[in-house]
This record gives C-alpha cells, sequence and structure tokens, in this order.
C-alpha cells in the first residue's frame, strides 16, 4: 500500500513539474509540426482533402485527446485484467485436476 502510493505522489510529481516549471510555453502536437515541416520542403504541397470538422478551440481539441487516451487506457486495463483471470482460473483448475488424480 504505501510503494502504490509512493508510486502515485511520484507520477503526479512528475506530471506537475514540466507544467510548473514551463509557464507560458505553448504544448503543440506533431501535425503543427508536420505541416509546417512540409510548407518549408515543398512550399506548393496542397493537402489531399480537409477534416471534416475542426474543434473550436485547443482545449476542445486535447479533451477529445485525453478521452481517446483514456478510452484506450480503460480497453487495455480491461483487457491485461480478463486474461489476468483466465491464467489464474486456469491454474485453479488443473491444481484441482492433478488433487483428483493422485487421490
Amino acid at each position: 500500500m504505501k510503494k502504490s502510493l509512493l508510486l502515485l505522489f511520484l507520477v503526479v510529481i512528475l506530471a506537475t513539474l514540466p507544467l510548473i516549471t514551463q509557464q507560458g510555453t505553448e504544448f503543440g502536437g506533431a501535425d503543427g509540426e508536420a505541416e509546417e515541416a512540409i510548407t518549408k520542403i515543398h512550399p506548393q504541397y496542397k493537402p489531399w482533402f480537409n477534416s471534416i470538422w475542426e474543434p473550436p478551440g485547443a482545449e476542445t481539441e486535447s479533451l477529445l485527446f485525453a478521452l481517446q487516451a483514456a478510452i484506450g487506457a480503460g480497453f487495455i486495463g480491461y483487457f491485461i485484467g480478463v486474461m489476468r483471470q483466465r491464467n489464474k482460473q486456469t491454474k485453479q483448475e488443473l491444481a484441482e485436476k492433478s488433487k483428483h488424480v493422485t487421490h
């Protein structure tokens, strides 16, 4: 329990430290960087298509990205939990079968 709380505390510190020390900076995504690099390399480049819907602001875009990450993390956590439970159940069934065979 103490180890878990210590790890949680460290994660919170690691997540908030850059936000505190790097105030006034903009944390841009890879899309903007890629667009800038393409424009430098090939100024006449025209995108193949435009977005169907543009989020109204950077906050909405960040929210949608965080929601996508949370759903993905939830799915991965659920999958790992199911697999661990199946593994535990299989080991338990094998142990019970071996008890019945030896008696």
